[in-house]
């Protein structure tokens, strides 16, 4: 099966001043990205928003796949990003937002900043720590997909969630959080204030365990979790392209 209409990667290349990558959710595709990298687009920055290996086709390929290669991609994407552009910022939903704090902790200062929209490093709920037993004997389980406020819009995602994956992505989780304190760089934080997916706790742990000494909180009190697609997509919209005017080297003055 080929890629679904819509899930399909995306790019726009503007200035190499500043360069955008753009990191989408679990189960999820570049859809949920594209407005963003639009606006990003429209702001003059490149922009580069990669499929993740397993997504965007069938829920069963997301199970042939794990964080590592996930992370192989949207890493791939970042050095091609910092060949070419002197300032580059990674943002991400759920997931992304993830794997973007990967970056971070890996890349250090090479990452001017970065932009999490509802980011997930840990699950509360009892089932979690079962993820790798039920991994051998149920491969999917009921969707988390499409968790989105605003009436008519419906999230490019999978009907349900490959249990096998789910088990690799808790792994990441449990590498993000152990590293945090080499996050530095600045951050912006955007989280829903009623989000079904990724419980309030995630925000908290990543605010509190970056080494960053400048973290903006941005609360989204009109959204749920898919806040790029929701109500208060603007609001992520614009205060991305404001943080990245704000953290972006500017270019030397000619004589």
């Amino acid at each position: 099966m080929g890629v679904l209409a819509g899930a399909e990667p995306f790019g726009h290349t503007g200035s190499a001043e500043t360069g955008f990558l753009l990191c989408h959710g679990f189960t999820g595709t570049p859809a949920s990205m594209r407005a963003w990298g639009d606006h990003l687009a429209g702001a003059g920055f490149t922009v580069r928003c990669p499929l993740l290996p397993g997504h965007g086709t069938r829920w069963q390929d997301l199970n042939r796949t794990t964080w590592e290669d996930w992370y192989g991609a949207v890493r791939e994407a970042l050095l091609a990003l910092l060949a070419t552009c002197k300032n580059v910022f990674v943002g991400g939903l759920s997931m992304g937002g993830t794997l973007t704090l990967r970056l971070a902790e890996e890349f250090g200062d090479r990452i001017a900043g970065i932009v999490l929209v509802n980011p997930s490093v840990t699950r509360l709920k009892w089932d979690t720590r079962l993820l790798p037993v039920l991994g051998r004997v149920v491969p999917s389980v009921p969707a988390i997909a499409n968790d989105i406020k605003k009436p008519g819009e419906t999230e490019l995602a999978y009907p349900r969630t490959p249990v096998r994956a789910a088990a690799s992505l808790a792994k990441l989780w449990a590498i993000v959080r152990a590293d945090l304190a080499k996050v530095t760089q600045p951050v912006l934080l955007l989280h829903s204030s009623v989000d079904h997916v990724v419980e309030p706790v995630n925000s908290q742990l990543v605010a509190g365990g970056v080494s960053s000494t400048d973290v903006t909180e941005v609360v989204l009190e009109n959204s749920y979790h898919v806040a790029t697609q929701d109500n208060d997509a603007e609001v992520i919209f614009t205060r991305s392209v404001e943080f990245a005017k704000a953290h972006a080297t500017q270019p030397e003055e000619t004589a």
